[in-house]
């Protein structure tokens, strides 16, 4: 089954993440399927940049988004 996840890129205490499409149980480190877009937490608007018809098309596919995500999501709609 494939996830739409949060990887974690960055400094310490300087987060970044990519917004990526994975398998269920593979590492966040991994080889991702597809990257959708990036999330930086540190800007002060909650800055979540993503692909919403690519995002939208891995959702047909079957891909599961993670709650963190379904949220970001839901907000910038």
């Amino acid at each position: 089954m494939l996830k739409i996840k949060l990887s974690r890129t960055g400094r310490k205490n300087q987060p970044y993440y990519r917004v990526v499409v994975l398998e269920q149980k593979s590492k966040l480190t991994g080889r991702a399927v597809d990257t959708l877009g990036s999330y930086n937490p540190k800007d002060p608007k909650n800055k979540l940049t993503i692909d919403l018809n690519r995002y939208n098309d891995w959702l047909i596919k079957g891909a599961q988004p993670t709650d963190t995500i379904r949220q970001l999501v839901a907000k910038q709609k």
